[in-house]
């Protein structure tokens, strides 16, 4: 399920065509993308850790998933399959908000993403990808605003940009 190609953008998420992936990455092309954040009944947070092998963010911590949709797919759609192929965990997702954010990764890369939140719950066992995910943890949400302040490093960029807008939201709306 590599995803090769990524849906250029403008700032209001209108397509303006399509890049390969990494000729996006090095020039830093706006482009669209997707992260979901996961919730138990606990109220803990699924995180994951990127595999080493990743293009970039090989290694980091960051939300349950996250990754770009294909040029004529359904953002929701793609949203969910990717979720089943990094975590192998299906569950409702809802948008809650999208933010543009742009900053240098390692290997000479440029994240500059027009980024969909999506959030849901989820009750039992991720089964992670190992292409993808090299661990992951439930974390309370209280103790990973603390580990995000102390090691921000250990983050990827759009996971310390998306985590406070998400508790903020998460504050101001009900999720039924």
């Amino acid at each position: 399920m590599e995803r090769d190609s990524v849906i250029l953008v403008n700032e209001n998420d209108v397509a303006e065509g399509e890049m390969e992936k990494m000729e996006a990455h090095t020039r830093g092309c706006l482009h669209r993308a997707f992260s979901i954040f996961i919730l138990n009944a606990r109220g803990e947070m699924l995180i994951h850790k990127r595999a080493s092998t990743k293009y970039h963010g090989g290694g980091l911590w960051t939300n349950a998933c996250c990754s770009h949709p294909q040029p004529g797919d359904n953002l929701l759609e793609s949203a969910l399959e990717r979720l089943d192929y990094e975590m192998g965990m299906r569950c409702e997702l809802k948008e809650m908000f999208s933010f543009i954010y742009k900053g240098e990764v390692e290997n000479g890369l440029i994240e500059h993403e027009f980024d969909h939140v999506f959030f849901g719950y989820f009750e039992g066992l991720p089964q992670p990808n190992g292409a993808e995910v090299s661990d992951y943890q439930w974390i309370d949400v209280q103790a990973l605003k603390r580990w995000v302040a102390q090691s921000p490093d250990a983050f990827t960029i759009w996971f310390r940009q998306a985590l406070p807008i998400l508790l903020d939201q998460m504050t101001l709306k009900s999720f039924s």
